[in-house]
């Protein structure tokens, strides 16, 4: 991806100091009894219009918050589906400054809805570190998920998080043992994002027995809430996931959907859009009635 040297200074949004929005909104749907239904979408696919259009659309059809892909051209942890979308992305002229774009477009009309991006290290490292949290901020993001970036090697961002008030969102495999998981639960902020599946996103769904019994030893140990992601694809998947943890969030099913809609040369029909929402308020519905 480039570099991005020369993209324009953010403008400054009004956003609550700290860890403001994703706190406040895990909150205020523990109040209400419920799980948090978190979508995600990559960016520029397939072209930023069509993108953009998704994104101001999933508060509307129930998104609680919204993972943003940074698309990249090595996406180690990423399957044949988002790989596909990151694809789409680059060739339609994503960035680090247009995915930044996105979000400080969004909050014009969303200050509440909580966005993380999801990205690798290499494109951040590019853009300048700091210089990246500072304009991610002023942009908007409230967390970001660096998959390639363990703990122990966090020093490089961890610092300019913290002033900025970026919540850094870490991943915990079921690989992760005894030993492992108070060393990333310790550097987590926001909330854990637990990895339903061993290996890549979109190859195979979760196991509602696995998740059920792999929850409860992470909550013993954090306070902070607990979404599930990689393996859910469908309501059903969903609900169960949104009634053992905090949150569940959906990326390949949604992006199957998209890639579905194109036309034969990859661009956005009239009714994707509408296809990729309709999901969402399907998803949406099946998390809102997990624990009634």
């Amino acid at each position: 991806m480039p570099s991005d040297r020369g993209a324009p200074e953010a403008r400054s949004v009004n956003r609550p100091a700290g860890k403001g929005r994703i706190k406040a909104r895990f909150a205020a749907l523990k109040a209400e009894g419920r799980g948090a239904l978190i979508p995600f979408l990559e960016a520029y696919d397939p072209d930023p219009k069509t993108s953009m259009d998704i994104l101001r659309g999933m508060p509307g059809a129930g998104a609680d918050l919204i993972e943003i892909g940074v698309p990249f051209s090595d996406p180690m942890a990423d399957g044949p589906t988002i790989q596909l979308a990151g694809q789409r992305g680059l060739k339609a002229g994503a960035t680090v400054a247009g995915a930044l774009a996105m979000v400080r477009d969004f909050r014009g009309e969303d200050d509440a809805t909580p966005v993380i991006l999801m990205g690798y290290l290499n494109p951040i490292l590019s853009y300048g570190a700091e210089r990246f949290c500072t304009d991610a901020a002023a942009s908007g993001v409230d967390g970001l998920i660096v998959v390639d970036m363990p703990p122990e090697e966090a020093e490089v961002l961890a610092p300019h998080c913290a002033r900025e008030g970026l919540d850094i969102i870490r991943l915990i495999a079921p690989t992760s043992d005894a030993a492992r998981l108070p060393v990333v639960l310790e550097a987590s902020s926001g909330f854990v994002y637990y990895v339903a599946i061993a290996g890549i996103t979109g190859t195979r769904s979760a196991d509602p027995a696995a998740l059920a019994a792999a929850i409860p030893p992470i909550r013993a140990k954090t306070a902070l809430p607990i979404a599930i992601g990689f393996g859910i694809r469908t309501p059903a998947q969903a609900a169960h996931a949104a009634g053992v943890a905090d949150g569940v969030v959906v990326a390949s099913a949604l992006i199957d959907t998209l890639a579905a809609s194109l036309d034969e040369q990859g661009r956005a029909r009239p009714d994707s859009v509408r296809r990729v929402l309709d999901q969402v308020r399907g998803l949406a519905d099946a998390v809102r009635g997990a624990r009634a």
